[in-house]
């Protein structure tokens, strides 16, 4: 389990990247067209990110010990995402051994 759930997330970690990178290399991001941030879609489509933002590091809150963790990762989910969260997983799970359960990746240790 713990080398398809490294796949994945490393899977999700590298089509961010080059995604962002793609698109930071056509366009400044603080140059959206008007019409595009009025959208309807636009807007429930950032409503709909930023819930499932808050609903991950609603678990990154539980899971990590220290505050100064916990105030980082806020930061770094809210302002990179799904980027920042793929990595968060990432870092978990290469410290686990690959026999672990669940139950070590998602309980606090």
């Amino acid at each position: 389990m713990i080398w398809s759930l490294r796949a994945l997330f490393a899977t999700i970690f590298v089509v961010m990247v080059y995604a962002t990178a793609n698109a930071s290399l056509q366009c400044n991001i603080l140059q959206i067209p008007g019409p595009v941030l009025g959208h309807p879609w636009f807007t429930a489509t950032l409503f709909d990110a930023y819930c499932g933002f808050t609903t991950f590091y609603a678990w990154v809150f539980y899971k990590e010990k220290s505050v100064a963790a916990k105030i980082i990762w806020l930061i770094l989910v809210m302002l990179l995402g799904n980027l920042a969260m793929s990595a968060y997983m990432l870092i978990l799970l290469f410290k686990l051994p690959t026999n672990a359960t669940a139950d070590k990746l998602l309980l606090r240790g």
